[in-house]
């Protein structure tokens, strides 16, 4: 119903229908002021949105991220911002439960973290993995147990912390590729593109246990803020920027970002890259893609010329 971009995405299946959540983000203004609570059901076999109660809290936030748990959302993280511009990470759980139609609070994240790759573990877990924490990337993988609601510390990552990184989970496997990392002071631009790819076994008898290992590096330019999700035995990704930007599109180098319409997927199987094409459509500043068996979308973000989208976009979605 409205432009969104910097949102929070995920998706459920209800009554064989496909459900999209989109929670927080940027309107069209791009400003701080369009920093929203709004929070939207779209049921994409209907093409029917509704909006929800407003997420709770004083502000709006930037970069959070949802995750669905045995049928409710689970929205993490995320950062605020003020009217001089300073931005600080937030460590709010908000959880909404469509069956009762509301929101609680659940434990906060001990490390506040925003721009994080996310995950969900054999529908029990929610793995945080990275991201920017107030003033500097952490290495810091996080994991919520909403069963007990309850946090600990796994593995950390194995390489520098970053931000806008993507990836997820499939399988047993955490996957994610590429981010950005700040540059040793007075270098300019501020951020860096790190081209990386790495795989975490999630060990099943101590969840807290990953076994990183590198990865060849995934086969298109690197990648910012791209949409991701599992499908099958593989990791799809779709978008985002080889430039990395802050909110309004531009990017840290001064240069207008522009998105990428690259698709690629890692399996689980064969421990490689491929499904490779370009999408009619090209679009950044995402994190979810809604995959299900008829198809695969986006939900808002930005389009050429940093112009913040409404619309739902079909991707070409791999056979798994």
């Amino acid at each position: 119903p409205v432009a969104g971009a910097h949102d929070a995405g995920a998706r459920s299946d209800s009554g064989g229908h496909l459900i999209v959540w989109s929670f927080l983000g940027l309107d069209s203004t791009e400003g701080w002021t369009g920093i929203t609570r709004r929070a939207f059901r779209g049921d994409l076999t209907t093409g029917t949105w509704t909006e929800l109660p407003p997420v709770p809290g004083q502000a709006g936030r930037l970069a959070a991220t949802a995750q669905v748990v045995r049928g409710k959302v689970y929205l993490i993280g995320g950062y605020t911002v003020d009217s001089a511009g300073g931005e600080r990470s937030v460590p709010e759980v908000d959880v909404w439960d469509p069956a009762t139609g509301s929101w609680s609070a659940a434990a906060p994240m001990p490390v506040p973290t925003d721009d994080v790759v996310s995950g969900v573990w054999r529908d029990s877990l929610i793995y945080i993995v990275s991201g920017w924490h107030d003033t500097d990337n952490v290495r810091d993988v996080q994991v919520y147990d909403p069963a007990a609601d309850r946090w600990t510390a796994a593995t950390p990552i194995p390489g520098p912390g970053v931000f806008g990184h993507t990836g997820g989970i499939v399988g047993d496997a955490i996957v994610y590729v590429d981010g950005v990392a700040r540059r040793p002071p007075g270098e300019q631009p501020r951020y860096m593109m790190v081209p990386q790819a790495w795989v975490g076994r999630i060990d099943p008898a101590e969840t807290s246990r990953i076994a990183w290992s590198w990865l060849p590096e995934q086969p298109g330019s690197p990648t910012y803020r791209a949409a991701a999700a599992p499908c099958g035995d593989r990791l799809v990704f779709f978008g985002g920027t080889a430039n990395p930007y802050n909110s309004n599109g531009v990017g840290y180098d001064g240069v207008p970002s522009e998105p990428s319409a690259f698709r690629f997927a890692w399996s689980a199987t064969t421990g490689t890259w491929g499904d490779t094409l370009t999408a009619p459509v090209a679009t950044m500043d995402h994190r979810a893609l809604a995959l299900a068996r008829s198809g695969a979308w986006v939900v808002g973000g930005m389009r050429s010329g940093q112009r913040v989208s409404a619309n739902v976009t079909a991707v070409p979605r791999p056979d798994c």
